[in-house]
Parts: structure tokens; sequence; C-alpha cells
């Protein structure tokens, strides 16, 4: 045993829930903006270390299961709060209302969802032999609990582990095949690996063997999502031209009723700046985009009938109201679509709703008490049945994803791989980050939407309140793009979609299938430990 693995493994407890703190909030700086996933490869190997000392000290794996979902929830609540800590930044939009809630969003979503990290750990040690084939038990289990972090109550799958190499193109070319799934699957087995280096107990090829495969794998993911990139050739759809407005607006004037003239003002000026709409096919402005309900009111519709030329529609985040009987109307956040007229054409209502930002749970209990959510609707705003591709004229079936509907793959190859409707020629994403401003937040939202774009062979149109706002090729190729923090508008062609990816069409059946392989190899290799106390 070497050094480093004597002081890993030795020592108090205590120093080493302190150690996988401080390797959890290391490995935060893997996503963007930072996208250091090299990393990962320190930090993963102190928590596989750490848990091989769980194993070796516990009488049996009954008795090293809690040791482990401790080691693995501090390992979580570092990463989680490193990662996620811009959150709080929300809750200081309207900080008189919300500020004293911003511990609770910073500290308490983190601890939650150290929870699954510390689930994947405990359950490491059914499934923990000794050698090269934990590593492969250590990612199955892993990515297990990272999809029920995506899944369980509502779901909330931000900076899954397979985003590390997903950053990269190169890499994220192979989640066409096994999406992000698969990423995560071979980012937690490859970058784990270099714990055998340390393992002074075994022969050299032990030692060396799992970094070496683990090398070899990557750079053989490497090289093909390389060779992808070079050789498939993206066309653009014809007579298709395409402005994204970005107003940067900040999110307090956004709930004030009395600044919407100010408003409009603002989005017809950015709009028709870079020499006006003419020529234009599409415009596309942010989710959430009014202060009012644009269906109702007036003179908006009237600004927007003064603005856009014959042949020109607008693509628009806006509040939609839903009158119903007996019942309190409902509010929408939804995607509309507008001819030169202002007649809509086309509505698409948000499905997958933001805990707390848009709803509360057990809501009129909460409202009772006097809490509300961010976004201060009263009774919340209500969620559609399902999702369904907008027929916009001029272009191909667009599916809608507003916010954060964009971090879920699974809602969208369910679309994917409905037969009773047409397959989608593009993502359509509109969303408002104002609430997080300058901070890894944005970046971070923009990579997982550019990662939908790759898994499912479609392009991706995304508009943005204050960034990041882009047009991205089926590849996951940016073709253009507003920085964060910058006003004005970009024009650009709308990439043709790809064939219907494997991802697309088959969804998580490789990824699954190399979880399951996983956990066979390390239940195969399972000798030297007990099974039971």
């Amino acid at each position: 045993m070497t050094r480093l693995t004597a002081w890993l493994r030795g020592g108090s407890y205590r120093r080493r829930v302190l150690i996988a703190l401080a390797a959890g909030a290391v490995s935060a700086l893997a996503m963007p903006p930072f996208a250091l996933w090299p990393l990962l490869a320190l930090t993963l190997p102190v928590l596989v270390l750490l848990l091989d000392a769980v194993r070796e000290r516990g009488a049996g794996i009954r008795a090293a299961l809690g040791p482990a979902f401790g080691l693995g929830w501090c390992f979580g609540m570092g990463y989680f709060v490193a990662g996620l800590w811009w959150i709080g930044a929300a809750f200081l939009v309207q900080a008189d209302d919300f500020a004293w809630l911003m511990p609770f969003a910073v500290l308490g979503l983190p601890a939650y969802l150290a929870l699954y990290t510390g689930l994947g750990a405990s359950a490491c040690m059914l499934v923990w032999p000794r050698g090269p084939a934990r590593f492969l038990g250590f990612a199955a289990v892993m990515t297990g609990t990272e999809w029920l972090r995506g899944t369980l109550f509502t779901g909330f799958p931000w900076n899954n582990f397979g985003y590390a190499l997903g950053n990269d193109l190169n890499f994220a070319q192979a989640s066409a095949v096994f999406g992000i799934a698969g990423l995560c699957l071979v980012t937690l087995a490859c970058l784990s690996t270099p714990a055998a280096l340390v393992d002074g107990s075994r022969s050299r090829w032990a030692r060396l063997g799992p970094p070496l495969a683990a090398a070899l794998a990557l750079a053989g993911m490497w090289l093909g999502g390389a060779w992808r990139l070079a050789h498939v050739e993206v066309g653009t759809v014809p007579g298709v031209k395409l402005r994204l407005m970005q107003p940067d607006l900040p999110q307090d004037q956004k709930f004030r009723y009395e600044a919407r003239r100010e408003v409009m003002d603002l989005y017809v000026a950015t709009s028709e700046s870079a020499g006006g709409l003419a020529g234009i096919t599409h415009l596309f402005w942010p989710e959430s985009a009014f202060p009012f309900f644009l269906e109702r009111e007036p003179e908006a519709l009237a600004r927007l009938r003064a603005m856009l030329p014959p042949g020109t529609t607008l693509i628009t985040g806006a509040g939609r109201l839903q009158e119903r009987p007996n019942q309190r109307p409902a509010v929408y956040n939804s995607l509309l679509a507008l001819d030169s007229q202002g007649r809509t054409l086309a509505t698409a209502d948000k499905v997958h709703l933001v805990p707390f930002g848009e709803y509360l749970p057990f809501q009129e209990t909460l409202e009772a008490l006097g809490l509300q959510q961010l976004t201060r609707v009263r009774g919340g705003f209500s969620a559609a049945s399902d999702r369904k591709p907008m027929e916009i004229s001029g272009l191909p079936p667009a599916l809608p994803l507003i916010c954060y509907e964009a971090i879920f793959p699974a809602e969208i190859v369910s679309v994917s791989k409905s037969y009773d409707q047409p397959r989608q020629g593009l993502l359509l994403n509109v969303s408002n980050d104002a609430w997080f401003g300058d901070t890894p937040g944005p970046f971070q939202h923009f990579e997982q939407a550019r990662m939908r774009a790759i898994e499912e062979g479609l392009p991706l149109v995304r508009a943005t309140n204050n960034g990041i706002s882009a047009i991205v090729d089926p590849l996951g190729r940016v073709t253009g793009m507003l920085p964060l923090g910058a006003r004005g508008v970009l024009d650009g062609a709308l990439p043709q979609a790809l064939p219907q990816t494997i991802y697309a069409n088959i969804g998580n059946l490789v990824s699954n299938g190399l979880l399951v392989l996983f956990l066979l190899l390390a239940f195969a290799s399972q000798r030297g430990y007990t099974r039971t106390d």
C-alpha cells in the first residue's frame, strides 16, 4: 500500500468525511463554464479509495453500508454546493420577499441531491470486488442513482457526471448512440481507474491495466467523435432565415406591469436593429417575455402588427390565461407563434414545471401559510398534459422545450418514438436565465440543451433573455451565438436534421445494456469479501 492510500484509508472517519467533501467540491470544476473534466481523474479515485477503506474495515457488507453512505453523501454535498450555488441568486431578485429562503436553496437542495450519491456509494458495497472490476461496479451503481436523481419527485438531472466529457464535442458525439446516461457510465468507469495506480499490494499489470484500458477507451471515443464531426455533412433548410432577439432585460422589470410599454419598446427596437426585419422568416423572443398576458393586450398586439412584415412569424414565450368554469383561471407558461397580423398560429404549454419556481408542492396548504413561489402566480402555473411538436409555417415540426425542460432527455425521446406524430425537425428552447445573472448557471443550462441536439440529431434554436442564445447544428456545433449579458440579435440559417440517431430510436437501451454488463462483471469478480456479516 502506498503512502497516499495509507493516508486516505487511515485516520479518523471524520477526516475521511472532510476529504470526500473537498473531492466533491473540486469535481464541480468539471462542469461548465470551467469544463476541467480531467480533474475527475483525481477526485473520483479519491472516492473509490475511501470506499475501499470502508469495505476493508467493515466486518461485512451490512457494517459498511452506513459509513459508505456518509462518504458518498459528503462527496455529493461538496459537488452540488460548489456546482449549484448560483441558484441562490434567484432569491435575491425580490430580496425583500425571498432572500430568507436562499440558504435553503444553496444548502438544502444540495443536501437532498447528495442523498443519491450517498445511496450510490452505499449500494456499491453490495458489488465491490477486489481489483479492476470494482470500477465497473462503481460506474454502474452510480449511473443508476444518477438516473434516480433525474427521475424521482419530478427529477433534477442537472450536472449529471456525464456532462464532464460531454463538454468536449468529440466525446459528446457518443451521446447519439447511448445518450447522457452512457456518457455518465463511461465517465465514472474510466476516470475512476487511476485509483489502481496507487494500489501497491497488486502487480504492475494490475495497477497499470485499468487506467491504460480506460485511456484507450477514451481515445477511441474521442477519435470516433472527431471522425463524425469531420465527415458528417449538415445542410440548411432552404428559404428559412432566423433572427433571435436577446433583450438582456433585468429580471425585476419582467414582473412590473407598469413597465409594459418600456418592455415592448426594447423588444421592438432590438428586433428591428441590424437593418430591420426584411427577409427574416422567423423571429424568436425568449421565455415569459412580457409582464402581461400577450393575447389579452390589444396595444401590445398592435405593436407586433406594426413591427412584423408580411411573411415573418414571431415565436415567443408568454404567459397564457385560460378560463375554467367554476375554478380559478389556469395560467400556463407557453410558447406562441404569431403571424404578421398578430394572430396565434400555434401554442405549446410547458409540461415540466419548476418546483418552488412555478408551483408549490401542496400549493393551497403552503399558500395558506403565506408562502409563494418565485413567480408569484396565485395558485401556481398549470402544466400541460403532454408535449407535441409545433406546426409553424415555414419550419419543420418543432419540439418546444421551455426553460429547463431541455435537461430531461427521456421526455424528448418519448416524443421522438411516438409513431402517431411526425418526427420533429428541430428543438426549440426558450428560456429566461436572468434569474441567475452572470454565474455558471446559464453556461451549464446551455451545454445541457446542446447535448439534446446531439442525442436526437436535431438542430437547436435557443432564445433567451440574457444569454446564452444560439443556433446549434445536430452535431452540437454552434453556428451562431449571443453570449451571456449581451443585448442584440442573431441572424442565421436553420441547420437540417440528421437521420434519426440510435439514441433517438431506442433510448437508453444501449446504456442500460452496458450498465447490466458492468454489474455482471463486478458480481462475477467479487472475491475476498464476505457477502454477509
